[in-house]
């Protein structure tokens, strides 16, 4: 939020705040016969727009106009300010003291909370580049290995032995390709200055592009949509929402250990478009779905694959999905199938 839209939204909080706190007054006065409430009434709003507001500048402001305002519209003679009362002073006094504590304890709050999310952006920010070191590693070794023996070994391994080799080499570049344009998309949404921007796009669309760009990968795979019959506009940036589909349709082919179908379903349900990954898979083991975007989720080799792992590391691509997602306004899920697989959820606004 920029600086101009905070001011703006500090003004109309204060705004609405010391007009509600008026309304009110004017009721105790007129209807409840009673004067005694009023000042509290504006001590209490003087607390509210100190506590949503940020800095001292507006709760300060909202104790002066609270003062003249009592002074003025509550205190005999009515509509006419007179400072000659000694309470008068002691009443600002006092709620610019409040103004000053509570403002105090808010930002001391609020710097608290900024230290943490701080921490915990860069505990993620740690956990992914331990995690993509591991996984980089991997592929990289398999590349310049089996270059090195075709190119050392040219009279004796065969020709079949040769096409494996390049076959592993076309395999690994593809992943590294993939997890190069999910570090990429990390760093644009990471960025302080990058905002997404969102346009307008139509669901059929956007599905049609991500069904096409999956087919050239594997051209095998089916995957049976179900889609509204409506033309339904989502606002977003197309892009990198592609990648949040075909990363999770393609962790569900590559790791939904016994899967036969593979579902990516939209409904639009209370002004959103609800996404949903569905396949009859292994299912994720019930205590890794808490940390399932966390960006650590490793294989398991145990012989049996959970529906969440990547060739290497499932953690990362999921937690760039978990990332546009939020980028987007968004949450992201993950849950068991009762009769069996996961399902994948998240839901974006729709156009007003």
């Amino acid at each position: 939020m920029g600086k101009i839209e905070k001011i703006i939204r500090c003004l109309l909080i204060m705004v609405a705040t010391l007009g509600v706190s008026f309304a009110l007054c004017l009721f105790l006065q007129e209807w409840v016969k009673s004067q005694t409430m009023i000042p509290t009434v504006f001590v209490l709003a003087v607390i509210m727009v100190s506590l949503f507001t940020e800095g001292y500048f507006f709760g300060i402001l909202t104790a002066l106009i609270s003062v003249l305002v009592v002074n003025y519209a509550f205190t005999f003679p009515y509509f006419a300010v007179n400072f000659s009362f000694s309470e008068n002073f002691v009443s600002a006094v006092v709620m610019i003291i409040i103004t000053i504590i509570v403002s105090s304890l808010t930002t001391k709050v609020r710097k608290q909370e900024q230290l943490k999310a701080e921490n915990e952006k860069e505990k993620m920010r740690g956990n992914l580049l331990r995690a993509i070191s591991h996984d980089l590693r991997t592929p990289l070794t398999v590349i310049y290995g089996s270059s090195c023996t075709i190119l050392d070994n040219q009279d004796v391994i065969t020709k079949e032995q040769v096409i494996q080799m390049i076959k592993g080499i076309r395999s690994d570049s593809k992943w590294l390709i993939r997890m190069v344009e999910n570090l990429l998309s990390v760093t644009k949404i990471d960025g302080k200055n990058v905002k997404i921007i969102k346009t307008a796009t139509v669901l059929d669309e956007l599905i049609d592009s991500v069904v096409r760009k999956l087919r050239k990968t594997y051209p095998e795979q089916k995957v049976l949509l179900e889609l509204p019959e409506d033309v339904v506009l989502v606002p977003m940036d197309a892009m990198l929402m592609e990648q949040v589909l075909i990363n999770l349709l393609e962790n569900a082919i590559e790791h939904a250990y016994g899967m036969e179908h593979l579902w990516l379903k939209v409904h639009v349900e209370n002004n959103q478009a609800v996404f949903e990954i569905e396949d009859d898979g292994c299912g994720i083991p019930e205590d890794k779905l808490p940390h399932i975007f966390s960006g650590l989720y490793s294989v398991n080799h145990s012989g049996v694959k959970p529906s969440d792992s990547q060739k290497r590391n499932a953690g990362i691509g999921l937690s760039v999905c978990a990332t546009i997602v939020k980028a987007h306004g968004g949450e992201i899920g993950a849950e068991n199938r009762s009769g069996g697989g996961a399902i994948f959820r998240f839901a974006l606004d729709l156009e007003e």
